[in-house]
């Protein structure tokens, strides 16, 4: 749903699929999520976690880990 944060039917069925993964207990992960509008509104919406291009493009193991070490040092830092 490219359009979640733009478009009212989108955004009512993420914000029911969160509230319903919240409700049964589950960490709730959106995939796909590209903007940073995508994010905030899945943020807002109580969306545990996000994956998508809006991180990082698909990556080797070896290089995530690298990807994910350099992350965590700036968030240190920060």
């Amino acid at each position: 749903m490219q359009n979640i944060h733009s478009v009212r039917d989108d955004a009512v069925i993420c914000e029911a699929i969160i509230v319903m993964g919240k409700k049964l207990g589950l960490t709730v992960v959106a995939e796909g999520v590209e903007l940073e509008e995508q994010r905030t509104f899945l943020a807002a919406a109580g969306c545990d976690q996000a994956q998508g291009f809006l991180f990082s493009k698909p990556l080797p193991a070896e290089e995530f880990e690298r990807h994910l070490d350099t992350v965590k040092t700036s968030r240190a830092r920060a």
